[in-house]
């Protein structure tokens, strides 16, 4: 059975899109009738990725982590209630509203129908499902358990995106700040200042040091906008191209987990997100291996992943997780400490869980208290170029009332 991808209009004349299995493309249509859509459109979605057309277009963007949350969450459920995989699938692919989901879950309903595992079909769809999620189901198809690890999914995934939106909160009304009020100044700079020193430059008098920088200042903004934009845009280019390079990222990585304040909430995220991952997957019952090489991947930070390696060969040949770790120099003394517990007591897991939780609501505090601080320094900083140009104007203008008298 293949799946098509059809366009067509319901009884009411609305658009309607999505995807279909069915043998033929006649029967496609025939299905789709049925349930009250009339075709203008039925595509077979391997002849479409064939032609480049919108089904790899769409893959190739990705899933983004609240619709994937969502779908892991409802197949938990649907699996809970004892519902067949190819008929949760289905329901799945029903409910979701994204088009990019809807075409990934058909290809794998039809992949399981054929008597692939889930997993397998899973893998085939990196872009949507990381190892971590492809492995953790591959242990529930081998234990038996797959409403249990789609369970455990589903909170991993949703810790995730319950810590990264409080950190876009926490950031967004500095951020909004910083571009606004670069937005203000900029708009100073390059067109009201100009007008206003120009009175001074017509009198031909000596102006103070504050008024000619600003003037000096205000003119290449003006003149030069373009230049500076040109060079700000070659410089992230330039950045993001070394940061690709394995010497690059690992010289950032560093220079980031060395920063005075934020070097070390960094480093608190990297760490909440290895110990989170780590738990998830042991728990799950991924051998401790690879789940060491998944957790090593997610990461977020070279300098770390590379640590995280040595410890793998450490471990290989026999050694405890905490020992080289603890080596390392890397991870805080309560992680190593919490998983040498762990290895003593057989709960590895549950420690880590622990430690995530611990680490994630240490970065949520640490978050708020550099919010709170950046807001009094923003306003200081603003309230300083204010300050600067305020006084450049008023300095010619004090200048020549003492000429006047």
């Amino acid at each position: 059975m293949a799946v098509f991808e059809y366009t067509g209009l319901t009884v009411k004349g609305k658009e309607a899109h999505g995807v279909i299995d069915a043998e033929t493309p006649q029967a496609a249509r025939q299905k789709l009738r049925k349930v009250g859509v009339f075709p203008t459109e039925v595509l077979e979605e391997d002849a479409r990725a064939r032609t480049g057309g919108r089904l790899v277009a769409s893959l190739v963007r990705g899933v983004q982590l609240q619709h994937l949350t969502l779908l892991t969450r409802q197949m938990a459920t649907l699996l809970r209630a004892a519902l067949p995989l190819t008929e949760a699938l289905g329901a799945l692919i029903e409910q979701t509203e994204q088009p990019r989901l809807q075409r990934i879950l058909a290809q794998v309903r039809e992949r399981v129908r054929e008597g692939q595992p889930l997993a397998t079909s899973l893998e085939l769809h990196p872009q949507a499902f990381s190892p971590l999620y492809v492995n953790m189901v591959r242990a529930g198809e081998t234990g038996g358990s797959l409403d249990l690890i789609f369970a455990r999914l589903a909170d991993h995934l949703e810790g995730q995106l319950r810590l990264r939106n409080r950190l876009r909160a926490a950031l967004a009304y500095p951020v909004l700040m910083t571009i606004i009020g670069l937005g203000i100044l900029a708009f100073l700079m390059a067109y009201v200042v100009p007008q206003v020193t120009q009175i001074f430059r017509d009198l031909h008098q000596a102006l103070p040091l504050p008024t000619t920088i600003l003037i000096g200042v205000s003119q290449v903004l003006r003149d030069f906008w373009w230049l500076l934009v040109l060079a700000a845009l070659g410089a992230g280019v330039a950045l993001r191209q070394f940061t690709r390079t394995a010497e690059g990222a690992a010289l950032v990585d560093r220079w980031l987990l060395k920063l005075p304040v934020f070097g070390k909430v960094i480093r608190m995220v990297a760490v909440a997100r290895f110990a989170r991952t780590l738990g998830t997957l042991l728990a799950s019952g991924v051998p401790l291996m690879p789940a060491l090489e998944i957790a090593r991947a997610i990461v977020g930070n070279t300098v770390l992943a590379r640590a995280v390696a040595e410890a793998q060969e450490a471990v290989r040949r026999g050694e405890e997780l905490a020992r080289p770790l603890e080596r390392s120099g890397l991870f805080p003394p309560l992680l190593t400490h919490m998983i040498a517990v762990g290895e003593r007591s057989g709960d590895l897991e549950g420690m880590l869980m622990k430690v995530s939780e611990a680490y994630e609501h240490e970065v949520e505090t640490a978050i708020a208290g550099l919010t709170s601080l950046l807001e009094p320094v923003m306003i200081l900083m603003m309230g300083a170029v204010v300050g600067f140009v305020v006084l450049s104007i008023l300095l010619p203008i004090m200048e020549i009332n003492q000429i006047i008298r």
